[in-house]
């Protein structure tokens, strides 16, 4: 059985700031994710986005944001176990005990769960169903592989405007649909988009798609019975997600739906368990990749004191240690 001071489970930009956090307090750590290269849902979803509100970053890759997460904590020489789920808790001599797929068992001074949205799975595009060739996709990894093709995109959240933007300067054209009026984007991505040579259909649905091993067209229904078809090369579904926690729903974990509850030192209701980022919530919670760093800093302080009884809470600065 491993041991380790700190088990850090998620390796999105929450886990890996925490784990640069507890190194430089001392801790050992180790990284546990499903998914098999750091970074998260940044590096599954939207690697060559630019993310905008991380302090002391005017634009950011979100790639490049992960590279130096990575970077920041290579130094306390975490260890990663990637492509591995981390299943069971249970405790011994009151540790926690995580027992991972695969039968390993890591012993841990604490748990810190920063999971972001759990597992997750995006919601498919019904007439999807009925296509069987290729060219429907609901991640852009590359956005330059999609240069000079007819992009249709299927959305009106965040995601959607934000593969817009990204895809706008690339593509031979692009071309937004929304089924209601109203967005749920930022309005001042919606308001950027709209400035762009992208055309945005609203009350409107892609009811089939053309092609035999590659998409070709889409057509297009207005509300009303109006419908027209459009050259299209790829789609792109941003309809959301769906998450799942997994097992960690079968914790014993407090849950507000799918977050996980915890309190101002960031710590759950089971002992020695912590939480941060996108996963938890409390009165006033704001989803912010900003706000994970802070709150894996705040796990960290406090599950030192809850290792090591004679620590202080604040350590420092990191500048004092330079």
């Amino acid at each position: 059985m491993r041991e380790v001071d700190v088990a850090v489970i998620g390796a999105g930009p929450a886990g890996l700031f925490a784990a640069y956090y507890a190194g430089f307090r001392g801790l050992s750590v180790a990284v546990v994710d499903a998914l098999p290269e750091p970074g998260g849902q940044i590096t599954a979803m939207y690697p060559e986005k630019l993310i905008l509100d991380v302090a002391g970053f005017p634009a950011v890759k979100g790639r490049d944001l992960v590279a130096n997460l990575v970077a920041q904590a290579a130094p306390f020489s975490p260890h990663y176990l990637l492509g591995t789920r981390a299943e069971k808790l249970s405790y011994t001599d009151g540790r926690p005990v995580l027992g991972l797929a695969g039968g390993e068992q890591l012993s841990c001074g604490a748990v810190l769960v920063t999971g972001g949205l759990g597992s997750f799975t995006p919601r498919p595009l019904p007439v999807a169903d009925s296509f069987v060739g290729s060219g429907i996709v609901y991640f852009v990894p590359e956005p330059a592989a999609l240069a000079e093709r007819d992009v249709l995109i299927v959305g009106g959240g965040d995601s959607a405007f934000d593969w817009a933007l990204t895809l706008q300067p690339l593509a031979r054209s692009v071309t937004l649909v929304h089924r209601r009026e109203r967005f749920r984007a930022h309005a001042a991505t919606v308001s950027r988009v709209q400035a762009l040579p992208v055309r945005v259909i609203v009350n409107a649905e892609v009811t089939r798609l053309y092609g035999e091993d590659a998409v070709t067209g889409a057509e297009i229904t207005e509300r009303g019975g109006a419908a027209e078809t459009l050259p299209v090369d790829t789609v792109v579904a941003a309809l959301g997600f769906t998450a799942d926690l997994g097992p960690l729903a079968e914790w014993g974990l407090r849950l507000d739906r799918r977050h996980i509850v915890v309190d101002s030192a960031m710590a759950t209701n089971l002992p020695r368990v912590f939480a941060a980022g996108d996963i938890t919530e409390y009165p006033g919670k704001v989803r912010l990749i900003a706000t994970g760093f802070g709150e894996a800093a705040t796990a960290v302080n406090n599950a030192a004191v809850v290792i090591d009884p004679t620590a202080h809470l604040f350590p420092g600065h990191s500048s004092d240690a330079a």
